[in-house]
C-alpha cells in the first residue's frame, strides 16, 4: 500500500495540455487515465507528453508520477498540462502503484517516460477495452535509436519476454511501456501487488496479481517507440533478468506456475 509519502499536486500549467481539446467520449464512452512513472527523465518525458498531446482520442487525464526526481521532470509534466503525483519512495513499483491509485479513469493506461505512442494509441485502448471480456491489454514496441533494426530487435526481445512469462503466468504478461488495465481490476488486486520492492518488474508483478483467470489481450497495434537504453551493457541486462526471476519467484510463493495453469485450464474457464 502507498503511505503518506505519496502526494498529489493538481496544478497543471503550460501552453498545451497533454489531454488536448478533443472529447474524451470519442472512444465509446470509456474514460482513460494515462499514468507515467518518471525519475530524472525530463527530456524523454517531454517527447512522450508531446506525443500524447496529439492523440485522436484524448485521455481523461495524464498522471505523471515524479519519483523523487532532482531534474525538471515535474516542471515538464506541468508544462504539458499533466497532473503531478509525488512518490518519494524510489522505485518503479512504488511510483506505478501511486499513479494507479491516483487515476480516475475507468481504464488506467501506462507508458514509460521514454515511450512515444502513435496518435491512435489511446483510441485503440478504448476500442479494445470497450469489450468487457478483457481485464487488460498490452502492446509491442520498437527501439527508436535503431532506425533500421529497432523493430526486429524489439520483436525478438519482447517475444522472448512474453513467451517466458506466459509459461510462468499461464496467460499473457503485461509490458509497462504500452499497456492498460481496468481500474476495477486494479482495485480488486491492489493489496496483492508488491509495491514495496524496487527490485521487481512492476508490470509482471501486476500480471501475476491479476490472477490465472484474468483475460489479457496482446494487441500488436498498440505499438510505441521506446529507448534501447535498458538493454545497453551487461549490467543493465543482468539487472533486468535478475528482477524478472525475482518477480517470478516472489509470486510463485503465492501460487506456483503449475497451480496457475491448473486453474487456467479448468473446463469452466473459456480460452481467452
Amino acid at each position: 500500500m502507498t503511505d503518506s509519502a505519496g502526494a498529489v499536486d493538481n496544478s497543471a500549467v503550460g501552453d498545451k495540455s497533454a489531454v488536448g481539446e478533443r472529447s474524451v467520449v470519442e472512444g465509446g464512452g470509456l474514460t482513460v487515465s494515462v499514468v507515467i512513472p518518471a525519475r530524472n527523465d525530463a527530456a524523454a518525458l517531454d517527447r512522450c507528453l508531446a506525443a500524447l498531446g496529439w492523440q485522436t482520442v484524448a485521455p481523461l487525464e495524464v498522471v505523471v508520477v515524479d519519483n523523487a526526481s532532482t531534474d525538471a521532470t515535474a516542471a515538464v509534466a506541468r508544462r504539458h498540462g499533466a497532473r503531478v503525483v509525488t512518490e518519494t519512495r524510489v522505485g518503479i513499483p512504488m511510483a506505478a502503484a501511486a499513479g494507479y491509485d491516483a487515476a480516475g479513469g475507468e481504464v488506467i493506461a501506462r507508458l514509460d517516460a521514454d515511450s512515444v505512442p502513435g496518435a491512435d494509441w489511446v483510441g485503440r485502448i478504448t476500442t479494445v477495452m470497450a469489450d468487457c471480456r478483457w481485464d487488460a491489454v498490452t502492446g509491442v514496441g520498437r527501439f527508436y535509436e535503431l532506425p533500421r533494426t529497432g523493430g526486429a530487435v524489439a520483436a525478438v526481445y519482447l517475444g522472448a519476454y512474453y513467451l517466458l512469462c506466459h509459461a510462468a503466468l499461464g496467460h499473457h504478461a503485461l509490458w509497462g511501456s504500452s499497456m492498460a488495465v481496468r481500474r476495477s481490476a486494479w482495485l480488486d488486486v491492489r493489496d496483492g501487488v508488491h509495491d514495496d520492492d524496487a527490485e521487481l518488474h512492476d508490470d509482471l508483478d501486476l500480471a501475476f496479481a491479476l490472477g490465472p483467470r484474468c483475460a489479457i489481450r496482446l494487441d500488436r497495434s498498440l505499438r510505441v517507440g521506446v529507448s534501447a537504453r535498458s538493454l545497453v551493457g551487461g549490467a543493465q541486462l543482468r539487472r533486468r533478468f535478475r528482477r524478472a526471476f525475482r518477480t517470478i519467484s516472489v509470486n510463485s510463493e503465492v501460487l506456483p506456475p503449475w497451480q496457475r495453469w491448473a486453474v487456467r485450464l479448468r473446463p469452466e474457464r473459456q480460452a481467452s
